[in-house]
């Protein structure tokens, strides 16, 4: 199944920005590695090659789909200094040729020239995006609300998406993905016992849900860990939106508060913080596998990953998917976390 013929981008407005199904691949090296009988796998989202990839590109598809169904010509979003939401609404607007405005906040405690000048902030001007940069104390999405009614004051027709593209429409992207896992795991003896993911502004764990809840399978084999903030506000956003994403769909089927499971136990100092356990999930995936995580999302996500095979939380012959969401030029921006570490 491509991300076209799915049965939510025949229903809904749509622009193609990646080929899928992305690849899911076995991490044999690691499982060595780590002297494990668990079975690991990774879901390659980080592989979509437009704009340096990553999951964004999943609800950007729907995203901009609907944009240029209202016939918009601004592309209008908001996140932190390093955000790969904000760097790939750059890309894939430059892509359709539609005028891209990024509303950023300094919401990460660093000030080292790699943060402020490397990584995605980099790549945003590449890309030709607008920039307004703001404090960490201002509200971004007000910001841009207001800069949308200027625009709009202009004769323009801009379209605001809010933080990490995790809206009900933005879901549909994560909603077709879980389709895409439910096809490609009748290849994996006895199918995944568990689908981890990274949980920032919980739209790639909601909409995931809803899609396996549309279809009939079990959400509560999804957990996610939360990178942004603690446990319980992040399952109660996962959970809500799930429901209003199931509701966009027309489902008459439901979504239970149970079956969203979160842990925050790799949240560490917060979103954007360096932990140990994420410099050495990076670390490990580097040099066992040659794959690349993020230190803001996969690191910690994968790090989680790694604990519980370490504690035995998972039994012998268990199918662990883990799903990279890309965040690659993230690391650029956090070179000196990684020298810092290397030598202590």
């Amino acid at each position: 199944m491509t991300s076209q013929n799915s049965p939510f981008s025949k229903r809904f407005s749509h622009t193609k920005l990646f080929d899928s199904p992305t690849p899911i691949q076995r991490l044999n090296r690691l499982e060595r590695e780590l002297e494990t009988n668990v079975r690991l796998y990774v879901k390659r989202d980080d592989l979509m090659g437009l704009g340096g990839g990553g999951n964004k590109l999943r609800k950007l598809e729907f995203l901009l789909g609907d944009a240029i169904s209202q016939g918009s010509d601004t592309f209008i979003t908001v996140g932190g200094l390093q955000s790969n939401h904000a760097r790939l609404s750059a890309a894939a607007a430059a892509h359709i040729g539609m005028t891209c405005e990024l509303v950023l906040t300094e919401v990460v405690p660093r000030s080292d020239e790699a943060y402020r000048r490397n990584g995605n902030i980099l790549l945003d001007e590449i890309f030709g995006a607008k920039i307004h940069l703001l404090s960490g104390t201002e509200n971004a999405l007000d910001f841009a609300t207001d800069r949308a009614k200027v625009l709009k004051s202009e004769g323009r027709r801009p379209y605001l998406v809010g933080s990490g593209g995790s809206s009900p429409v933005g879901c549909l992207g994560y909603a077709n993905c879980a389709v895409e896992i439910m096809e490609q795991e009748q290849e994996i003896e006895g199918g995944f016992t568990q689908i981890i993911v990274p949980n920032g502004s919980s739209g790639t764990h909601a909409g995931l849900a809803a899609g396996f809840v549309s279809v009939g399978m079990d959400p509560a084999r999804i957990s996610s860990y939360a990178v942004l903030h603690q446990a319980k506000e992040t399952q109660l956003s996962t959970y809500e939106l799930a429901r209003a994403t199931l509701a966009f769909l027309d489902s008459t089927k439901s979504v239970y508060s149970d079956a969203i499971h979160v842990s925050d136990d790799q949240l560490g100092g917060g979103y954007g913080i360096p932990t140990s356990a994420m410099l050495d999930a990076v670390r490990i995936m580097a040099r066992t596998q040659g794959l690349l995580l993020d230190p803001v999302y996969t690191g910690k996500a994968f790090a989680g990953v790694l604990a519980a095979v370490r504690s035995r939380a998972y039994k012998p012959n268990d199918a662990v998917l883990f799903l990279m969401t890309g965040g690659l030029p993230g690391l650029f921006a956090y070179q000196p976390a990684f020298e810092e570490a290397s030598y202590k």
